[in-house]
């Protein structure tokens, strides 16, 4: 065990309070069981999500940008985020802090008039999840780990769109063969092969689900939901595994509307990585979420013998 990440500032983000509750308490249950502490930010608010940038980018950024400055004062050089939406959103920030002026004066002064600690960047070092994972125990110690193998069952690993673009708000990625790629991210096929699953070749792994479009064009986010999900069935996948509560929430949902819709079932499931992980290191399904996910799983985890 690396030591790196043994005690880190937790955001999770509105939505793993909400509809992604499950991502919230697996990751949980995974951090606690691998002996990696997440302390919570305290009165952290909204990253800005996908909407408020198109009120008004600056005023996104400070969002953002506030959430940093707590875990700088709560003592944290290190805030990892779960959610690609949040971990994007903190990333640009850090970004547009380091780079803009415009972004550096109205943060600073909505940080005057709320009265708390002016963020300025390189403070604090955002990750997602799976660096958290990746970085902070690696696929060795994690093999050592595993209780219940996932040897048999077959992953397509979806990482979505906001975990990799734009790039240039990520300079930690295409950093050599160690580091995560943003044209084929591995981090997630890296620990998900150490549990003992076979990860299948999918092309689609960085494709957009239509996540911003669900309310506005639902037919356009069910069509491009159906891509992800028919070709992960042709690559011959049991299991999609997501790191993102917007993507996981509509794989699911726009799966049940192709077939009510559009009349094209699929028979794919849906799971976290982190629900996977945790029933490989010996946590029951329940402990993990599985049964609050609307892709009922449960029979394909018994059948491997993973339930």
């Amino acid at each position: 065990m690396s030591g790196k990440y043994d005690k880190v500032a937790y955001y999770p983000g509105c939505a793993l309070e909400g509809t992604g509750h499950a991502y919230n308490r697996s990751t949980k249950a995974v951090g606690k069981k691998l002996g990696l502490d997440l302390v919570e930010l305290k009165n952290w608010n909204c990253c800005g999500a996908m909407e408020v940038k198109n009120v008004d980018p600056k005023l996104q950024t400070y969002l953002s940008a506030r959430n940093l400055s707590i875990a700088k004062d709560m003592g944290f050089d290190t805030v990892m985020a779960p959610c690609n939406g949040c971990y994007h959103n903190l990333k640009k920030a850090e970004y547009d802090l380091a780079n803009d002026d415009a972004s550096r004066e109205v943060n600073t002064r909505l940080a005057t008039k709320a009265g708390h600690t002016d963020y300025q960047s390189g403070d604090v070092t955002t990750i997602h999840a799976l660096d958290w994972i990746k970085e902070g125990i690696g696929e060795e110690d994690l093999k050592s780990r595993v209780k219940n193998s996932l040897k048999g069952l077959k992953i397509a690993n979806y990482y979505g769109c906001m975990y990799t673009r734009p790039r240039h708000i990520f300079p930690e990625k295409d950093q050599g063969p160690d580091s995560e790629s943003t044209s084929k991210p591995h981090f997630m096929d890296d620990l998900l092969a150490a549990a003992g699953a076979e990860n299948v070749e999918y092309p689609l792994k960085t494709a957009c689900c239509g996540g911003a479009h669900t309310l506005s064009d639902s037919d356009t986010s069910t069509k491009l939901v159906l891509n992800l999900l028919e070709t992960a069935e042709a690559c011959g996948a049991d299991v999609i595994a997501t790191e993102c509560p917007t993507c996981h929430s509509g794989l699911e949902m726009h799966q049940m509307r192709a077939e009510k819709v559009f009349g094209r079932k699929t028979n794919v499931k849906i799971l976290y990585f982190t629900q996977l992980l945790g029933i490989a290191l010996g946590l029951s399904p329940r402990k993990v979420g599985v049964h609050e996910n609307m892709s009922e799983s449960r029979d394909l985890l018994r059948e491997k013998g993973l339930a």
